[in-house]
């Protein structure tokens, strides 16, 4: 794949519809200015719904061993408020990703 590859990382849990509009907004920003798209919230559409304990936790497992082997990761508005983004941004770091922060309006 000539695309480098993006995730994205920001504020789900308490936000009205797990803020999935934020993160397809910028799916559809990043794709169109030509990254390959990794968006996390995809999940919870493959198993049905809002996903909890156990199978969030593996979910967010994978999601961090995938970081490591992508280009850049970008951070939502309000990612500071994240446990899981700071905690994705951590393992991009340590793996020398870019970092792209979305624009504050």
């Amino acid at each position: 794949m000539n695309r480098k590859t993006i995730y994205i990382a920001g504020p789900m849990a308490g936000l009205p519809y797990n803020n999935y509009n934020a993160f397809y907004a910028a799916e559809k920003k990043l794709s169109q200015e030509g990254w390959f798209v990794i968006n996390p919230s995809d999940f919870d559409f493959v198993f049905g719904g809002d996903i909890e304990g156990k199978l969030l936790d593996a979910c967010c497992e994978a999601e961090r061993a995938v970081i490591p082997h992508l280009d850049a990761i970008y951070l939502l508005k309000g990612w500071e408020k994240s446990n899981g983004a700071k905690r994705e941004l951590e393992v991009a770091l340590k793996h020398n990703l870019m970092v792209i922060v979305e624009k504050q309006a």
